[in-house]
C-alpha cells in the first residue's frame, strides 16, 4: 500500500463519496479537494447513466475515449493506494447503496451544465440531503458559473463580444490545486462492475487510429497542455486555421472528459509573456464559456432553434444527400477530407468543422441538428454546449450567429487554408497524384490532368452532388423568406 494511505480509525470521518462525471482528473478537482478537506475516507466513482442523458447518451466516439480516460484513472488512484468504483444504474440509487456500504456521510460532485444533467443533480442533491448527507457540488470545468456573466439589465447575453468583454473584466482564476497528498481508504467499498461490463468499447474494432493519434487520461492531457504551452502565442492566429499543419491545441477532448481543467490551462499559458487576455486563444476558451453560458439560460437550443423564426424554415429530406456528407464522398475534396478525418480520428480540424457543416445546412439545406448528432456520435470532444452553440451559428438560428448571407465556399476555402493540398492529399488519397488548384476542384481540372493523376469523376471520386453556385443561391432565397 501506498505511504500515504492507511485504513480508517474508529472516532475518525466517515468520509465522502466523490462522485466523478466530466472531471475526470485529480489535479484541480474542487469536488476531490472538498472530500481531502473533510477528512476520513474518499471514495471516487464514476456511474454510467445513459437513461439519464436522454436524447444525448454517449457517442460512440465517446464511450471509446471514456473506457480509456477511465481506464487510467484507476491506475492513477491505485498508484495512490485508492481506487475507482465503477457504478452502473440511476445515479441516485448508485450513490444511495454506495453511502449504505461505505457509511459515508457526505458526496461532493462538480457541476455540469446540460438540461438534463441541471434536473437530475438538482433531483440527487434533493434526496440526499433528505437523508441526512451533505451533498455539495462545485465549479470544476469553467472559469465563470453562468450565471456570474450578466448585462446591464441583468439578463444573459446572447451576443459573444459584449459576453468576452464582460468576461474577462472579472476573470481573474486562481491558481490550480494539487492532487490531495493523504488518502485514507474506506473499511468496505461499493459494490461496482468492471470496466468492461459497461461495454464502452464497441465489437468491432474500427478505433485504431484513435488510440493512435489519442493518450485518453490526465497524464496525456497534462502532456499536451505542455507542448502547446512551448508554441508562442502570437503565431496562433495564423496557424490555427491551417489544417494541413498542427497549429491548434487538440485539447478539447481533454478539457471536455475533464482530464484537464480551463484554469489549469489558462495558468499554464499565463506565464509565457504574451498578453493572454487580448489573445485568440482566450477569445476561444470564453468562446467555450460562451457555449456553457447559452445552454443553461436556453435549455431548449439543444434541438430547438434559439431564433423561433426557424422553426418554419424549409430544411430538406435528402437522406442521400446526408448519407454522402456523412461519408465523406460529396464530391468536394475538402468537406471530404474533414468527414473521413472525422470517421478515422474522432476529431476534425476547426476550420474544417465551420466548411463541412456551412456546407450541410447551407449548401444541402440539412437541419442542423442532422449535423449535430452526427458529430455527436462521431466526434471525441462531443460536448453537447459547444455541438449545440457552433451547430446553431452556422445555421444562423443560434445567439450571436453567423448572418444568413455568410455561405463559406468551400473550394476556395480550400485553396486559402491548404494551399498545395496536403491536408486533402492525406484524408482522401484517391486524389493524392492531383496538384494544386485543381486538387480543391477535380471536377473543373482539365480531362487530360485528371487522366494522369488517375482520376475518374463518377467513378474513383465522385461529382459534386450539388452545384456550389446554385446551391449557394438557393439558400440565400430560402433565407432571405424568412
Amino acid at each position: 500500500m501506498n505511504d500515504s494511505v492507511r485504513l480508517m480509525t474508529k472516532g475518525e470521518s466517515t468520509g465522502a463519496i466523490v462522485w466523478l462525471r466530466q472531471d475526470l482528473r485529480l489535479r484541480d478537482n474542487p469536488a476531490l479537494q472538498a472530500a481531502a478537506k473533510q477528512g476520513g475516507p474518499i471514495v471516487p466513482v464514476y456511474i454510467l447513466c445513459d437513461a439519464e442523458e436522454h436524447e444525448f447518451p454517449l457517442g460512440g466516439a465517446s464511450r471509446w475515449w471514456l473506457h480509456r480516460s477511465l481506464s487510467e484513472l484507476d491506475v492513477e488512484l491505485r498508484s495512490h493506494g485508492s481506487r475507482l468504483s465503477v457504478l452502473h444504474g440511476p445515479a441516485l440509487d448508485c450513490l444511495r447503496d454506495a453511502v449504505a456500504r461505505t457509511g459515508a456521510s457526505a458526496v461532493f460532485w462538480n457541476r455540469r451544465y446540460e438540461p438534463a444533467a441541471v434536473a437530475r443533480d438538482l433531483e440527487v442533491k434533493k434526496e440526499l440531503r433528505a437523508d441526512g448527507l451533505v451533498a455539495e457540488s462545485f465549479n470544476g470545468a469553467l472559469l465563470h458559473e453562468p450565471w456570474e456573466i450578466q448585462n446591464g439589465s441583468g439578463h444573459p447575453y446572447r451576443v459573444y463580444t459584449p459576453f468576452k468583454r464582460r468576461a474577462l473584466e472579472k476573470l481573474d482564476p486562481p491558481a490550480p490545486t494539487r492532487a490531495p497528498t493523504q488518502w485514507i481508504a474506506p473499511r468496505t467499498w461499493p459494490k461496482g462492475v468492471k470496466l468492461d461490463e459497461l461495454r464502452l468499447l464497441p465489437d468491432v474494432e474500427w478505433y485504431d487510429t484513435m488510440d493512435e493519434m489519442w493518450r485518453p487520461g490526465e497524464a496525456g492531457a497534462q502532456a499536451r497542455l505542455r507542448a502547446f504551452a512551448k508554441k508562442p502565442l502570437a503565431s496562433y492566429p495564423k496557424t490555427r486555421d491551417r489544417p494541413d499543419r498542427e497549429g491548434t491545441s487538440a485539447l478539447s477532448p481533454h478539457l471536455h472528459f475533464g482530464e484537464l481543467s480551463v484554469r489549469q490551462v489558462w495558468h499554464a499559458l499565463s506565464g509565457k509573456g504574451a498578453k493572454l487576455r487580448d489573445s485568440t486563444f482566450a477569445a476561444e476558451l470564453l468562446w467555450r464559456e460562451f457555449a456553457h453560458h447559452l445552454i443553461y439560460h436556453f435549455p431548449r437550443t439543444v434541438t430547438e432553434p434559439l431564433d423561433r423564426r426557424f422553426e418554419r424554415f424549409a430544411w430538406s429530406r435528402d437522406d442521400v444527400h446526408l448519407q454522402a456528407w456523412q461519408r465523406g464522398r460529396t464530391g468536394i475534396p475538402i468537406v471530404d477530407a474533414g468527414m473521413r478525418q472525422l470517421w478515422a480520428t474522432g476529431w476534425m480540424h476547426n476550420r474544417v468543422r465551420m466548411l463541412v457543416a456551412s456546407f450541410l445546412v447551407k449548401n444541402l439545406r440539412i437541419h442542423w441538428l442532422q449535423g449535430a448528432r452526427w458529430f455527436w456520435d462521431t466526434l471525441v470532444d462531443a460536448d453537447l454546449p459547444n455541438n449545440t452553440m457552433n451547430w446553431q451559428w452556422v445555421a444562423g438560428s443560434g445567439a450571436d450567429a453567423a448572418p444568413y448571407f455568410r455561405i463559406f465556399n468551400p473550394v476556395t476555402q480550400s485553396a486559402k487554408f491548404d494551399p498545395v493540398g496536403e491536408y486533402v492529399r492525406r484524408w482522401v488519397p484517391e486524389l493524392a497524384r492531383l496538384e494544386a488548384p485543381h486538387i480543391h476542384a477535380p471536377h473543373e481540372a482539365p480531362a487530360e490532368l485528371l487522366h494522369a493523376a488517375g482520376v475518374q469523376i463518377g467513378a474513383t471520386y465522385p461529382a459534386p452532388i450539388v452545384d456550389l453556385a446554385e446551391s449557394r443561391r438557393a439558400a440565400l432565397a430560402a433565407y432571405q423568406s424568412l
